[in-house]
């Protein structure tokens, strides 16, 4: 689907026609050779320019044919005649050129940018490379530095950087396509020799080999474990060291590689599911179709600790006017001062001016009067919600929206005191909110569609990827984190080292250990929440009485270093010592491996031998074991929910697609027999009994993770 038409009497437009983003399917592919093929044969055609329908080049390859026969004729081919053309072919690059799009504007002789368009190779995201060309002609354009960094972090540059990197020739206010017309006459019938990038040599940096060097030490240290990064470097290498036409023959094998890999197929599986969480639906029946966000304009943000300033800033950023409310004249002084700081630092990194008009502070929550939207970021405490919650609704217009930022808190309990509980949702923002992508919307059973689609809506305008869930304990991630950190606690507790446990965990993928992560946000938060559940006991008996809470296992480590005053890096120790408070550099700590000796000799633990696949089997597969239960109860619609809300929200590795995901890549059978065994040898851990759930797919006979919904279904109609 391309369109071609004779403009200003000599040269050919061919346009792009795919909706929303030209992605270049086979009809597309089709279309670009033959309208190629008809502008070089017209002898009345002295140039041709390539643009896209709507604002919008070309988005690369469409991903829906990944996987499947393809048609149509190959990128390569039809970009390397495009570059052999005898007529200049020029690109008028309006909106995006990512990925294959790119590629197909590094083909043309010439490129003219729109100076709000978006250039980039992308693929590294979905486990693969830029393979069309585009590890072979951007290094010989731009240089290998430049290159390298932008092909193994799948970055987007503005049309202004891509002008100054050397990627665009022209940028341009004006319509690009009438630029890129008038432009591709003012060069029709010069000698294209120097146009055609293949034929570049490519420039090599002095310190050639260190650079590669060092390039790949630190992409493999960023990737932790992902390929695709690794393989864009040896392409880059090879347009480097080798003639083009070699050079394309390495990225074509480095690309089969790729292809076939199952990293390619869960970050695939990421990309589709980061789309399908937009189209959320509830219990109810009510879905994205049917609900209708209401229009937000102001909205409010009632507390201005850690939390609320980045959900402020994250508001302002979007264009709302925010009243920022905040009781404490100390706490409000500090934080105007933070939340400026935060949209000043966020401006000058994408070139904009600062939005702090856009916020009024004030000490009184009657300045939220006439807002839309109210989202309260106070302490965790259901008392103290309530409380602020009862002057909302006594001060808010009718109809506003009242959102609570807690992270386990019963979002029903909240609604049940409030005259109009429809209007109560929670969105579970992740620190620091201004950075953190994810986004829980949680809904009870109380809560509107219209709330919820309101809240989606707002979370999308913040650039957040917003996932619907239900309420419950924890909601989704954090309920699935419990059974994670107890294991790791257990593992310490049988023989595991804080070291052990973190190194395995990082190997499979994660950027911290989990007792890495604990010293980062601070042990005291889980110690806070431990005992207003009355799980901390201070009267430490030793025996296994000391370590059942609830006729369930218990480990008392976290607690027993809270007492000590060890609260991770904010106060220089945890279960890591640090140079001094606040320092990030953790180091092995001789008093915390002599505190577990000590610990395990008093309560009569033999330590044994842990291994990293213990490590790696005990916790992820009870944190599967929950997903699984809380897609038996309906807290999530379905498996790429909860894909979505690790990937984004808790650092799980994207090349392994998310825990569920992962799940169904080990296989089902494998995940239930060892939840098995581990539950045999700990029958006091109730929650590594496997799930009715994950027994009913292997009975089923573990259909693919697309499929699972069909069994979900027929069980919750059997009910």
């Amino acid at each position: 689907m391309a369109q071609y038409t004779r403009v200003s009497g000599f040269v050919g437009l061919i346009t792009l026609q795919n909706p929303p983003v030209n992605a270049l399917s086979a009809a597309v592919r089709q279309g670009i050779v033959d309208m190629v093929e008809r502008a070089l044969s017209d002898q009345n055609v002295k140039s041709v320019v390539i643009c896209g329908q709507n604002g919008n080049f070309c988005g690369g390859a469409d991903i829906k044919e990944f996987g499947t026969n393809m048609s149509g004729p190959p990128l390569v081919p039809m970009i390397d005649a495009i570059e052999a053309a005898n007529k200049p072919v020029v690109a008028a690059i309006e909106g995006i050129a990512l990925g294959g799009g790119l590629e197909l504007a590094l083909g043309c002789h010439y490129r003219i940018a729109h100076s709000k368009a978006r250039l980039g190779l992308p693929e590294v995201t979905l486990g693969l490379l830029p393979a069309a060309g585009g590890t072979q002609r951007l290094p010989r354009l731009i240089g290998v530095p430049a290159a390298l960094n932008l092909i193994t972090t799948g970055r987007h540059v503005t049309a202004a950087q891509a002008l100054q990197l050397g990627i665009v020739d022209q940028v341009t206010d004006h319509n690009a396509v009438d630029v890129a017309v008038k432009f591709s006459l003012s060069v029709a019938g010069q000698s294209l020799d120097a146009r055609r990038i293949s034929t570049y040599p490519c420039p090599l940096p002095p310190d050639f080999d260190a650079l590669f060097e060092g390039v790949m030490q630190k992409v493999r240290q960023s990737a932790r474990g992902a390929i695709a990064p690794v393989a864009c470097v040896q392409a880059v290498r090879a347009a480097a060291t080798l003639p083009y036409t070699k050079g394309m023959e390495r990225e074509q094998e480095l690309m089969a590689t790729l292809f076939t890999s199952g990293q390619t197929r869960a970050q695939q599986y990421c990309f589709f599911a980061q789309r399908a969480v937009g189209r959320w639906r509830m219990p109810s029946g009510a879905c994205w179709e049917t609900s209708k966000p209401r229009p937000v304009h102001k909205a409010a943000v009632i507390g201005l600790g850690t939390m609320g300033r980045g959900i402020t800033v994250a508001l302002a950023q979007t264009g709302l006017s925010v009243v920022a409310v905040e009781t404490q004249e100390k706490q409000l002084m500090e934080a105007k001062q933070a939340v400026s700081g935060m949209l000043e630092r966020g401006a000058k990194r994408h070139g904009v001016a600062p939005r702090l008009d856009r916020i009024s502070y004030s000490q009184n929550i009657q300045a939220v009067a006439d807002v839309n939207l109210v989202i309260e970021a106070v302490f965790e405490d259901m008392a103290l919600k309530t409380d602020v919650f009862h002057q909302l609704s006594a001060v808010c217009k009718p109809g506003t929206l009242l959102c609570t930022n807690t992270s386990a808190l019963d979002v029903d309990k909240l609604a049940s005191e409030m005259p109009n509980p429809e209007l109560v949702v929670g969105m579970h923002f992740f620190a620091p909110a201004h950075v953190m992508k994810l986004l829980e919307v949680v809904y009870g059973p109380r809560s509107s569609p219209q709330a919820v689609a309101t809240a989606m809506q707002l979370g999308k305008k913040m650039g957040k990827v917003s996932v619907a869930v239900g309420n419950c304990r924890g909601f989704v991630g954090n309920r699935m984190l419990m059974p994670y950190l107890q294991q790791a606690f257990f593992l310490l507790e049988e023989g595991a080292t804080p070291e052990l446990v973190d190194q395995a965990l990082e190997e499979f993928g994660f950027p911290m250990g989990v007792f890495r992560m604990s010293d980062l946000s601070g042990l005291d938060v889980g110690w806070r929440i431990r005992k207003r559940e009355e799980l901390v006991e201070p009267d430490m008996a030793s025996g296994q009485s000391a370590r059942i809470r609830q006729g369930s296992r218990y480990s008392p480590l976290g607690d027993l270093l809270c007492e000590q005053g060890r609260f991770g890096q904010k106060t220089g120790q945890g279960w890591y010592q640090y140079d001094k408070p606040g320092s990030r550099v953790a180091r092995s700590d001789p008093w915390l491996h002599s505190f577990l000796v000590e610990y395990r000799a008093r309560h009569g633990l033999v330590p044994r031998s842990i291994d990293h696949q213990e490590v790696l089997e005990r916790c992820l597969y009870a944190l599967i074991n929950e997903g699984f239960r809380i897609l038996e109860d309906g807290i999530a619609a379905g498996p790429e929910d909860i894909d979505v809300i690790y990937v984004f929200g808790y650092g799980w590795p994207r090349h392994r697609g998310g825990p569920m995901f992962y799940a169904s890549m080990v296989g089902l059978a494998k995940v239930l027999e060892r939840l098995e065994h581990y539950q045999q040898v700990h029958p006091d851990v109730p929650y590594l009994q496997p799930c009715s759930l994950l027994r009913r797919l292997v009975a089923s006979g573990s259909p693919p993770i697309q499929r699972w919904g069909e069994v979900i279904k027929k069980r919750q109609s059997q009910l």
